[in-house]
Order: C-alpha cells, then sequence, then structure tokens
C-alpha cells in the first residue's frame, strides 16, 4: 500500500476525511489569491446572497457570496473561541468584502491542518504582502502568537517598475510557525561569499587547507582559566578553554603560536569544517522559475523546488510526511519525492492533478524503485466520467487531456486557441525544433465523422505534427475511416505515426495511449555514430 497519496476535491473535505490527527510532520501551502486586484475591489462591500461563480483553473475563487457568508458563521460558531473573536473583528473592520471571504475561507482550513500536525510539526504558508498582515494574525489565533517562528521575505524577482507611484513589489512572505516548542529544525547553510573566504580565510596549512585565525580570550573574567601555556600568557580575562583542551587541540595540530614572546595563542579554523553561512529569514538566493528553466511547466503560480527543498530540509527528515492542500502544480509533491519524504497532495482542479501525474512520471521514470502512489476522487469508471462531463465540463477536459499527458490550452486573446483543447509538445530529432499535438475533447455524445474532418483542418493551420480527438463515448466506422485518411507523421528514426487519432475514454482507463514519438526526457536519440543526447525537453510547457 503507498504512503503517498494524491486527492482531488475540495481540501476542507479531504483534510476531514481522510488525514488523521496528529499524523503529518511539515505543511507547505500557497493558497490562491488575486494579489493583482486593486484594493477597491479586495475591500469593497459585497451582496452576500451573490452565487459563487463556476471554479475555472487558475483563477482565484475567493468572493464573499452565500458560501463565503455561510463559511465565516461555521467558523463563529465551531467553538474555536480564539479563530471566532479573530474573525469578528476581522468582518468589523474589513466588512463584507472579498477580503474576509478569503479569511473566512483559510480559517477553517488552518484550524484543520493544526489538527492534523504531529506535536514535532511545522507549517509554512506561502503568500504576499496584500494579505500576510492578515494571515498572520489568523495564523495566531490557529496555532497561538507563542509558536510563531520566523516571518520569511523570499525575493522572488529583481526590481521592475510595476507601480508608478509605488515600491516594485519583489518579494513573497512565508509565515512559519510550529505546533509546539518541541519542533523539528535543521540550521541550513549557504556557501561564503568569495570575498569572506578571500579576506578570512588567508591562510593554508602544509596539507594545504584553508584556514582563518580565532582567538581564544575568554569574554569574561576566569581565574580559573587563567595559566601559562608553552611560555605564552593568556588575556587579562583568562582562556576560553581549559588547559586539558588546548593541550587536545595542541596535540591535533590546531593552535597557531605567536612568533614574539608577548604575542597569544589562536586558534585555527579550517574551511572544510565549517558548514557556511547560516540561513536567514530573507532569501536572496533563490530564482524564480524563468523562461528556461528545465522545471518550468507553464504553470502561472509554480515555485521553484529549491524553495521548497530549503523548506523540507530545514523542517522534516527522510520517511516524514509532508502535505500540500493547494497543490497546483505539485513543486511540494516533487521535491518530497525526490528528497525521500512521504507525501500528500490535495487540489480542486483535474488540471492540477493531470499534471502532477506527468510531473511525476517525467521526474522519476528512470527511478529503479517503482515509484507509487495512490489517486482518489478522480473517475476511474465510465458512469463516473460521464457524470464529471455533465455536471462540470471544464473539469472533465482538464481530467481527459490529463489521461494522455496533455495540458489545456491557453491563450492571452480570447478565442486564440479556436478547435484546440490541448497541446503536448515534443521533439524527435536534435534538431531543436519542437513538435505539438493537438488535442479537441468532446464531452457530449453526438460526434460524428465531420468531428474528425475538422480536426483535420485545424491540424494542418497549425502545422501540427499530430491530432488527437478524445470522445466520450464509442468511436464509430465513419469517424474511425475518417482518421485513417489524414495519413502518417514520419518522425526521423523513430518511424510513422498516425497523424490523426480518435480515441475514447473508455479505452484510455483501460490503458490506451495515444500514438507518438518517445518524449526525449527518458529516451537517447537513434542516430549512428552520434554521442548519447538526453534532455528534458520531453516535459510540458
Amino acid at each position: 500500500m503507498p504512503d503517498n497519496f494524491l486527492y482531488y476535491g475540495d481540501n476542507l473535505d479531504i483534510l476531514r476525511r481522510y488525514v488523521k490527527d496528529d499524523s503529518v510532520d511539515l505543511v507547505y501551502l500557497d493558497p490562491p489569491f488575486n494579489s493583482n486586484a486593486t484594493y477597491n475591489v479586495l475591500f469593497a462591500e459585497q451582496d452576500g446572497t451573490r452565487a459563487a461563480a463556476q471554479i475555472k483553473a487558475f483563477e482565484d475563487t475567493w468572493q464573499w457570496d452565500q458560501s463565503a457568508s455561510e463559511a465565516y458563521m461555521a467558523v463563529i460558531e465551531s467553538g474555536h473561541r480564539r479563530v471566532a473573536d479573530a474573525m469578528i473583528a476581522f468582518r468589523t473592520f474589513l466588512g463584507d468584502t472579498d477580503m474576509l471571504a478569503y479569511l473566512a475561507m483559510m480559517a477553517p482550513r488552518l484550524i484543520e491542518l493544526w489538527r492534523v500536525l504531529r506535536p514535532t510539526g511545522s507549517i509554512y504558508l506561502h503568500c504576499d504582502v496584500t494579505a500576510s498582515h492578515y494571515l498572520k494574525m489568523l495564523m495566531d489565533a490557529v496555532f497561538g502568537p507563542e509558536n510563531f517562528r520566523s516571518d520569511i521575505v523570499w525575493q522572488r524577482t529583481v526590481s521592475h517598475g510595476n507601480a508608478a507611484r509605488s515600491f516594485p513589489d519583489v518579494t513573497d512572505i512565508l509565515l512559519y510557525y510550529s505546533k509546539s516548542d518541541q519542533f523539528h529544525y535543521e540550521m541550513q547553510y549557504l556557501p561564503y561569499s568569495e570575498e569572506y573566504l578571500a579576506t578570512k580565510y588567508r591562510h593554508v596549512d602544509s596539507k594545504g587547507r584553508q584556514y582563518r585565525l580565532d582567538n581564544l580570550r575568554n569574554p569574561g573574567v576566569r581565574p580559573n582559566l587563567t595559566y601559562d601555556y608553552k611560555g605564552f600568557k593568556p588575556h587579562p580575562n583568562g582562556w576560553a578553554i581549559s588547559l586539558e583542551r588546548m593541550k587536545e587541540l595542541d596535540a591535533g595540530g590546531r593552535l597557531e603560536f605567536p612568533k614574539k614572546p608577548d604575542g597569544r595563542i589562536q586558534l585555527r579554523r579550517y574551511l572544510d569544517e565549517m558548514p557556511g553561512v547560516p540561513v536567514s529569514n530573507m532569501w536572496t538566493d533563490i530564482r524564480p522559475i524563468n523562461s528556461m528553466a528545465q522545471e518550468r511547466l507553464g504553470y502561472p503560480t509554480q515555485k521553484p523546488e529549491a524553495l521548497l527543498e530549503r523548506i523540507l530540509k530545514t523542517s522534516s527528515q527522510q520517511g516524514d510526511l509532508v502535505l500540500d492542500p493547494f497543490c497546483g502544480c505539485g513543486t511540494a509533491i516533487a521535491t518530497s519525492q525526490r528528497l525521500n519524504r512521504n507525501w500528500i497532495g490535495i487540489d480542486i482542479t483535474h488540471l492540477a492533478i493531470g499534471l502532477i501525474k506527468h510531473r511525476l512520471k517525467t521526474a522519476f521514470a528512470d527511478v529503479n524503485v517503482p515509484l507509487e502512489y495512490k489517486v482518489i476522487g478522480e473517475p476511474t469508471t465510465m458512469d463516473d466520467a460521464r457524470i464529471l462531463a455533465t455536471d462540470e465540463p471544464f473539469q472533465f477536459q482538464a481530467w481527459a487531456l490529463g489521461l494522455v499527458g496533455a495540458r489545456t490550452a491557453s491563450s492571452a486573446k480570447k478565442g486564440a486557441d479556436k478547435g484546440i483543447d490541448g497541446r503536448l509538445y515534443f521533439h524527435d530529432d536534435d534538431s531543436g525544433k519542437t513538435k505539438q499535438i493537438i488535442f479537441q475533447v468532446k464531452a457530449g455524445g453526438n460526434v460524428t465523422a465531420a468531428h474528425v474532418r475538422d480536426l483535420r483542418g485545424v491540424i494542418e493551420r497549425e502545422k501540427a505534427a499530430i491530432g488527437v480527438l478524445i470522445v466520450l463515448d464509442k468511436i464509430s466506422s465513419p469517424m474511425k475511416a475518417e482518421a485513417a485518411s489524414a495519413d502518417f507523421y514520419d518522425a526521423p528514426g523513430w518511424g510513422k505515426f498516425p497523424r490523426l487519432q480518435v480515441v475514447s475514454v473508455g479505452e484510455l482507463l483501460k490503458g490506451a495511449t495515444i500514438k507518438y514519438p518517445p518524449t526525449r526526457a527518458n529516451v537517447t536519440l537513434k542516430k549512428a555514430g552520434k554521442a548519447a543526447v538526453e534532455t528534458d525537453t520531453g516535459r510540458l510547457f
């Protein structure tokens, strides 16, 4: 039975139903929030009876509507006195605004996260300056101000001119709390700068080891540590160490004796024994995901794995359980897997779940030990798929694309992806040219050969290598014939692949796959006399 779980659904419901008390060692969460909205929007009074809009991928979901009003009342009536007092104060100050809705939705989730944390556990809440001060007060109410550990500032980008009459916004905030004073913590270190090494570690011993000199003066007056050693006198305060320890250091070649008789003995501190500069609460050394980064997935709020690696190494150990209740594209999940932590990921969109599955498959395909995890909440039967297609067509589309490792098509210009529901990119030769597969997903039952013919036109318009039509139900003979008439895509060194493919959800659930050249993430180019080349270009962009 795998110890790793990926849940599709509302994290509040998942936490209450599936995650046990005192079972999680570390929580990282980066809840969605519209930091780009103006304060006029975030703090405007709203009508509490407004219906909640349908959830779309990447859209912020916090609005003051009927569900937010009900969530607020549930928190007040929950019996958690400190949280209730905080929420009442927030409403008095903020009124019925979208900001209050955000806090009303976060409060019960933070209460559940406190419940599932072990006494030795920690939580890092990732946010920006728009709401960090309110969230800190809410975290104080849930975890207790005595368990606040640090306010970490991450410089996520360089200075830019995004505000005409304000300082450019270049930082995020991580609110770091523990459940108790028994929390696990391992100090992390940064390498010394070249300037520091040049000025401090200027000495080299006979074995080529760099070292610096440190005095052995006691900071206070210690008569019991005032003794001569090999004719050298101590500082008036006395030595910092006992005579026995002085002899041990001398025997180990750790003492630097002065050339003048009135000089004082110093201690050698070797560079190869020093861990580095302790990491502070100002993180400026971790760069954001740029357009050329190998780990980039095209997810708007994707965080770099280096950020999660620092958090995991600080507040967890191998074998610990890490939870991300807003797991998005799965950076916390992938990093936990790489660092040998167990994990639980939760997200409310099939787009995110599909992306995480693809990311795990791509990143850990070459690992000798099979990657084991269980997905809970996804459709596993045709009946489940039909219900999803009827109730949430957008989620059905994202889920169906996830079955083949594709991404939902998106564009800044509305209508720019007309006729395209998803895309998948690949590289099948050493030219560096990116090839694409385009997808259409049909959730309804009335799909005919005409739809296949239309997709063929989109393939030609987009100059795509392959086009795939995913249908909910059976594929008719005319549809198959129309697809077959589109001929083949000839992949150099890999053979021919049907240029137009039609596959049903039922076939995909039974293990069918689309046909296209192997991704370069896990294979080597078959080219005689050419050195082996491996890249990560099989990933999604």
